[in-house]
């Protein structure tokens, strides 16, 4: 039967997708394993070949997609009017007769669509109560046709499906009159959880429903099929299918709207989980109601479905605030390999494992197929270790002071062996070296672990015992304050870009420029403009010292460092350039110092000079804490830069499209290649279609949050008429306007008094700390970097705020409470 050009639907199975197409298959293999669907037959996709060599259509197809153009009108005009040959027509008219030659339904079944990742939902047609053979004949040529329409075209490209490759068939059956019809999910499209089933339904046909032209009633279905939730809908419009063929709009209203009774809601639960079970993921069916039985007509695999919703305890959410701070984006399948497991997340695991304490930084990531499809906080757990951990550490800080921590042999010979492979040409390195030099990379970072090891307790006890000191003298409040005279290379990269935006303020031919012009168009100019000669000069050297640090993450390789997008540097000279420097918590530092030493109870010398000593300790941990991140990153150009020369290579072998693409591919799947050129072309292709699969994948994901923030930051009872809410990260209140940074590259977005608005921030974004009027961010603790920042600078700071970025808009006035941890709106005429 598969080999005719027609046969029945039952003929076809899951394992058909190349010759019944997504929608034919699925069918196929519902109808084989007795789920009630309307029987039908399908016109294969060999049918559609046939009819493209019989019209001459190939010719034209071939032009459209060596032209790039989206504008298929030609070529559907010319599948519409197409003759079909003798044969086919009597297969199709024979199967028409067959099934009883009353009204049908027709519909497009590309080979790329129904797939996981990938639904191409309402991208080809459909066509309803199809009465006569001329009629069904005239459908099936405007099925075909519909492959060719500007959104399937647009969609494909944008899904990275080659349009050359992808064939249609057409799925024919009888009609179902429903009196009611909709949109069954087996899994609740919204919160993910697994357990619910979501079912929107209207009068009539369910084209309704599937196109939007109705509010449905929506009901929340446990597992059991019972209510949870029901919304009644409004059935604006109900569709029905008309006496002599196709379908009539009549209006419909609340007078129609009658819940579906609980016995088929149950039935409808009952087959969708069957389904969902079968296919062994979550289903998007659609169904229809109608004397008295429920039938299903379609069913695929759910797409940009969140990740199940979990339960965390208060440890579980303290790392979480951590947790999606590093994790700003999607990781791809070369950082789950990279950095993310052997770089700072990494080390700190061996740092914290040192103490007995395990499962902190490791296994926090979920991969599904190659791809990150979730992220639940781990929960720590002590082992024996545990218990000797006080003495190790004791040990340790006595031996290992973080005042001199840049004096240790093994700081040394980290800097130098990092110098020596940075300095290695890469572009010259044979295949066989090069493929060596991530793992190089990465053995960098591998001693670093044992220097944090050693000097983090001191720091630590440090900290603490200023702490304990200055809440026993009553100054508690003076703490933070106290340790932000540590002096750190982040601060020294700050002062750096504050003697850029100086240099900018000062030269008139620079100053108009950074006025008028984009970040992009600077760093064209910065590089080739002689006018910007001396100012270039400044530039490259605060790259070559500060132009390691990341962008986004500290914890992935994918982002590119500040060397790597210069835009971003330039970005927040522009931002500095605006006006005079801040004043710098260097200040407020000194003034805390001043005020605790002034105490009565510190009324001698000796004991205000131990006093100085033990805040000179604390500051000393600050700087070790802050600078070794610093100098540890230092190998990460180097991992980046090699991992793109590989991608290069793989472009110019033809394996991948861009250098970028080899982000998509695990680091044993590239040393899996023995050498360049030469690869074998099965495993070239191997390669390509595991990047083609998960580049579709992350296209899926890409509104899905790796996880509901709310579980990390759960809304608190008292938030009234709070727009977001989140945790106090730095006391006192201000108004201003909204601006939403989403990135690195946006910075320039901001002006002074705005009210910075962010998904995370990491050392790169402290500038901007100088001109906002307060700071909230979906993510952090009170511990984060935004909030160490903004107590810094003394502004208002609402941490762990979680949809801030999606709930505030640009431009809103609001008033940020960082000592409640509250954002309301703000008069138009607030401060």
């Amino acid at each position: 039967m598969k080999e005719q050009l027609v046969a029945p639907l039952r003929a076809f199975g899951r394992n058909d997708l190349a010759l019944a197409g997504g929608k034919g298959a699925n069918l196929g293999e519902l109808i084989t394993n007795g789920f009630p669907v309307p029987d039908g037959f399908l016109i294969t996709t060999r049918a559609y070949t046939a009819i493209v060599g019989s019209a001459g259509l190939g010719a034209r197809i071939t032009a459209l997609l060596t032209d790039c153009g989206d504008d298929g009108a030609a070529i559907r005009a010319a599948f519409a009017s197409a003759g079909i040959p003798g044969e086919l027509r009597a297969d199709i008219t024979r199967a028409y007769a067959e099934l009883g030659g009353g009204p049908v339904a027709v519909r497009s079944s590309a080979t790329a669509e129904d797939l996981p990742g990938a639904a191409f939902a309402g991208q080809q047609d459909t066509y309803l109560n199809v009465i006569g053979e001329d009629a069904l004949l005239d459908a099936v040529r405007h099925c075909w046709g519909s492959l060719w329409t500007d959104r399937a075209i647009a969609y494909r490209r944008r899904r990275g499906v080659d349009s050359g490759e992808v064939r249609i068939a057409v799925v024919v059956q009888s009609m179902v009159q429903a009196e009611t019809a909709g949109v069954m999910f087996t899994a609740n499209p919204v919160t993910g959880d697994r357990g619910e089933t979501v079912i929107d339904a209207s009068s009539g046909l369910g084209e309704a429903v599937v196109s939007g032209l109705v509010t449905p009633d929506h009901y929340v279905l446990d597992a059991q099929g019972r209510v949870r939730e029901r919304s009644p809908g409004r059935r604006e419009v109900v569709i029905r299918g008309a006496e002599g063929g196709g379908v009539t709009h009549e209006p419909g209203g609340d007078a129609e709207a009658r819940p579906l009774p609980g016995e088929v809601l149950e039935e409808l639960a009952r087959l969708g989980a069957s389904a969902a079970r079968h296919f062994g993921r979550p289903q998007d069916i659609e169904w229809a109601y109608a004397d008295g039985h429920v039938r299903l007509l379609q069913a695929r695999p759910m797409t940009a479905l969140p990740p199940p919703p979990v339960r965390l305890n208060r440890l579980q959410r303290r790392l979480g605030s951590i947790l999606t701070e590093y994790v700003p984006w999607r990781p791809y399948p070369i950082d789950m390999t990279t950095w993310l497991p052997h770089g700072p997340a990494g080390l700190m695991g061996k740092v914290v494992g040192s103490i007995g304490i395990r499962n902190v930084f490791q296994d926090f990531l979920t991969e599904e197929d190659g791809v990150v499809v979730r992220l639940v906080p781990p929960a720590p757990h002590p082992t024996l270790r545990t218990f000797a951990a006080p003495f190790r550490i004791a040990s340790r800080a006595r031996r290992h002071d973080p005042a001199r921590w840049t004096e240790d042999p093994r700081f040394a010979a980290f800097l130098e062996n990092t110098r020596k492979l940075a300095a290695r040409d890469l572009r010259t390195m044979p295949w066989k070296r090069l493929i060596a030099v991530p793992r190089e990379s990465l053995a960098l970072v591998e001693p670093v672990a044992d220097l944090r090891i050693d000097y983090l307790p001191r720091t630590g006890l440090s900290l603490l015992r200023l702490l304990i000191v200055v809440k026993a003298l009553g100054r508690g409040p003076l703490f933070g304050d106290l340790v932000l005279g540590a002096r750190t290379r982040t601060e020294d990269a700050n002062r750096a870009l504050e003697t850029l935006a100086e240099r900018v303020r000062e030269t008139p031919a620079l100053r108009d420029a950074f006025a008028k012009l984009e970040p992009d168009r600077l760093a064209d100019l910065t590089a080739r403009d002689p006018e910007f000669g001396a100012f270039r000069g400044a530039f490259e050297e605060f790259l070559a010292e500060y132009g390691h640090r990341e962008t986004a993450s500290p914890i992935l390789v994918s982002p590119p460092t500040l060397g790597e997008a210069p835009e971003t540097v330039l970005g927040l000279v522009k931002l500095l350039a605006g006006r005079p420097p801040s004043p710098a918590g260097a200040d407020r530092a000194d003034q805390a110092l001043k005020r605790l030493l002034a105490h009565p109870l510190l009324r001698t010398a000796a004991m205000r000079s131990r006093v100085r000593r033990w805040v000179e300790a604390a500051r000393a941990g600050v700087a070790f804490r802050e600078d070794s991140h610093f100098y540890f990153t230092q190998p990460l150009p180097v991992l980046r830069r090699s991992l793109l020369e590989i991608g290069r290579r793989l472009r110019d072998a033809g394996v991948l499209a861009t250098p970028e693409d080899v982000f998509h591919l695990r680091l044993e799947e590239l040393e899996g290649i023995a050498d360049l050129p030469g690869l074998a072309e099965p495993h070239a292709e191997t390669l390509r279609a595991a990047v083609r699969t998960r580049s579709a994948r992350r296209e899926e994901l890409a509104g899905v949050r790796l996880i509901d923030p709310h579980a990390i930051f759960p809304p608190g009872p008292d938030d009234g008429d709070a727009l977001v809410a989140g945790t106090p990260g730095g006391g006192g209140t201000a108004s201003g306007r909204v601006k939403v940074i989403r990135d690195p590259a946006e910075f320039g977005k901001l002006s002074d008094g705005d009210v910075l608005v962010c998904p995370y921030t990491n050392p790169s974004w402290t500038p901007l700390f100088q001109r906002a009027a307060a700071v909230v961010v979906d993510s952090g603790g009170i511990a984060s970097h935004a909030a160490i920042v903004a107590r810094e600078y003394g502004l208002p700071a609402v941490m762990g705020a979680a949809t801030a970025t999606t709930v505030l808009q640009d431009g809103q006035m609001v008033t940020v409470d960082g000592g409640t941890g509250r954002v309301t709106s703000a008069d138009a005429g607030g401060s």
